[in-house]
């Protein structure tokens, strides 16, 4: 409820200074050629996404790329339609139950993922901030913060890079540390948490190949080159002039309002797209609260649609995925 709650409220907050037949008339100018690239380039990307998971997953287990894209499509649907991005949990529930691998493992690769992609994002901003930073609209106060934000962020990504290293190279230690908890757990509950740090490290296990570690990042920087592309043609779509190197300045901003714990980002991805277009891109108000509206329905409503359906095929329902992203969240307090 509180989620809702936050998701109309920061809608309405996106809302505030535009005016709906303005929108409307600039989503009728919109060009449809572009529009339909843009959709057809998600797809692409979906489709990179699960070659990239299949790449990071192959250490854990052989994976079918049906049966890879039919999880993470299931996912995102999730993250879209519930809050706290239950799809994180369905993803690799889906796929260890299908292929019969270690659900611990394959959750570990999730989160490789979620710091691939912090890492790349984070090095498409530099490369904007050092390029073509200097020729946007913005004051320089506010794109020297920026770039003092892009920095700190970078390093903070390095610094959870060399965490999952140490932890993928070492998972012995790892379940050390954990019987240690004997003191304040039961020796089996300290037992179980142990075995289940040692899976999740060996999901990592991708970090201690060299060879699949470096694909992993190639597929990572194709992902987002893509994502980037599908961003840049939608914008132009509005007539929002954006050079394509903008569009990583925007994608970090985009990356930050899906954080927000919102289903499917309503209203933080909006407001997200706003901020950058208007502010770094000279963007109206009319063309800017557009161009979100269609960016979020062409990124989010195909693989929600998608999603659902393959949900039903499989007999899931929200209310199942609900409670096993209920049962992980008690079991990390647990633990």
């Amino acid at each position: 409820m509180l989620v809702t709650v936050l998701a109309v409220a920061l809608f309405a907050w996106f809302l505030r200074d535009a005016s709906l037949a303005g929108v409307w008339a600039e989503v009728r100018r919109a060009r449809p050629d572009l529009l339909a690239l843009g959709t057809l380039v998600m797809a692409v990307g979906f489709l990179l996404r699960v070659i990239r998971w299949q790449c990071l997953l192959r250490p854990v287990g052989a994976t079918r790329l049906r049966t890879a894209f039919r999880a993470l499509v299931m996912g995102y649907a999730a993250s879209s339609l519930l809050p706290a991005r239950a799809g994180d949990v369905l993803r690799p529930y889906v796929l260890a139950r299908q292929e019969g691998l270690s659900a611990t493992s394959t959750f570990a690769t999730i989160v490789m993922e979620r710091v691939l992609d912090l890492v790349v994002v984070l090095a498409m901003l530099a490369t904007f901030v050092w390029s073509v930073a200097g020729n946007l609209t913005g004051s320089p106060a506010v794109m020297r913060s920026v770039q003092a934000s892009g920095v700190t962020a970078a390093a903070a990504a390095v610094a959870l890079m060399v965490v999952l290293v140490l932890v993928a190279h070492h998972p012995e230690r790892i379940s050390a540390f954990v019987f240690r908890l004997q003191r304040v757990l039961s020796p089996r509950l300290a037992g179980r948490v142990a075995e289940a740090a040692t899976a999740f490290s060996a999901g990592l296990a991708v970090v201690r190949a060299p060879g699949p570690l470096a694909w992993a990042v190639v597929w990572s920087v194709a992902v987002w080159v893509v994502n980037a592309v599908q961003i840049w043609l939608i914008t132009l779509a509005f007539g929002i002039q954006m050079p394509f190197a903008g569009t990583f300045l925007q994608q970090a901003l985009l990356v930050v309002g899906v954080a927000v714990p919102t289903p499917g980002a309503v209203g933080s991805f909006h407001e997200a797209y706003r901020i950058g277009a208007t502010a770094f891109f000279g963007a109206s108000e009319q063309a800017a609260v557009g161009a979100a509206i269609v960016l979020h329905a062409v990124a989010f409503l195909p693989v929600t649609v998608l999603g659902v359906i393959f949900m039903v095929r499989d007999g899931l329902t929200m209310g199942r995925v609900r409670r096993l992203a209920d049962d992980d969240a008690k079991v990390g307090e647990t633990a």
